[in-house]
C-alpha cells in the first residue's frame, strides 16, 4: 500500500513543486498551499458520489460522461474552492498566484484519485497515469488559475470575462481530454500525443505570461478582490 501511495502522490508533489518554484517574485506561504491541496484531496469524496448516482440513474453518453459529469463537475467544484479558499485571501496578491493555488487543488484532487486507481488497477499503470490524468489535472488548474489572477486585478468586463474563461477553457479542455481518453483505446496515443503537447505548451506559455505580469496595484487591499 506504501507503494502505491507513493506511486500515485509522486507526480503530483513532483508538478506542484514545478509550478510552485516559477514564481518569479514572490513564493505563496507553504502553509496556505498546502491548505488548497487538502481541499482538493477532500474534494474527491463528494465527487465520486455524484459522478456515481449520475451514472447509476442516468443513460449517459461518452460525451456526456467526457464533459458533463467529469469535465463540468470536477472543474466547477474545483474552481469553487480555489475562488474562496485563496482568490479572495489577502496572500492572492500578484497573478502567477492563481497559477500556484489552482493547480494545488487540482494536484490534490489527482493525488487522492489516482491512489484508487493505483489500488484498483495495479501500480504499473503508475507512468501512463503520471503522464496523462495527473499532468491534465495540473494543467488544467494552471490555465484556471492564470485567468483567475487576470480577474483579480481587473476591472468591470474584462474582469467578468475573465472569470468565465477560468471556468469554462479548463471544463472544455477537460471533456476533451476525457473524450479522447475513452473514445479509442486503440488510437490513444495517435489522438493523446498532440493534445497532451498542446497542452503543455498552452500551460507553459501561461506560466510565462503570467511571471512576465506585476501587480498593478500593490497596495491595494486584495479582499477587494481587483
Amino acid at each position: 500500500m506504501l507503494a502505491v501511495i507513493s506511486a500515485a502522490v509522486a507526480p503530483a508533489i513532483a508538478l506542484l513543486s514545478f509550478f510552485y518554484l516559477k514564481d518569479k517574485y514572490e513564493t505563496e506561504p507553504l502553509s496556505l498551499v498546502v491548505k488548497v491541496y487538502i481541499f482538493g484531496v477532500l474534494l474527491v469524496f463528494p465527487i465520486m458520489v455524484i459522478q456515481f448516482g449520475i451514472k447509476e440513474e442516468m443513460n449517459i453518453s461518452y460525451l456526456s460522461d467526457a464533459f458533463f459529469v467529469s469535465g463540468a463537475f470536477e472543474e466547477f467544484f474545483k474552481w469553487f474552492l480555489v475562488f474562496y479558499g485563496a482568490y479572495l485571501h489577502e496572500e492572492f496578491n500578484e497573478p502567477y498566484d492563481g497559477i500556484v493555488y489552482a493547480s494545488a487543488l487540482s494536484l490534490g484532487f489527482a493525488s487522492l484519485e489516482n491512489i484508487f486507481y493505483l489500488y484498483t488497477f495495479g501500480i504499473e499503470e503508475a507512468l501512463i497515469r503520471a503522464l496523462l490524468p495527473v499532468s491534465g489535472h495540473a494543467l488544467f488548474g494552471v490555465i484556471m488559475g492564470y485567468y483567475l489572477g487576470k480577474a483579480k486585478f481587473s476591472f468591470g468586463r474584462k474582469k467578468k470575462i475573465y472569470l468565465t474563461l477560468s471556468l469554462v477553457l479548463p471544463i472544455l479542455l477537460h471533456g476533451t481530454f476525457n473524450f479522447l481518453l475513452s473514445s479509442s483505446t486503440k488510437y490513444i496515443f495517435f489522438y493523446m500525443f498532440p493534445f497532451m503537447i498542446f497542452l503543455w505548451w498552452f500551460a507553459l506559455r501561461k506560466v510565462r505570461l503570467a511571471n512576465a505580469t506585476i501587480n498593478p496595484y500593490p497596495n491595494a487591499d486584495a479582499k477587494t478582490g481587483i
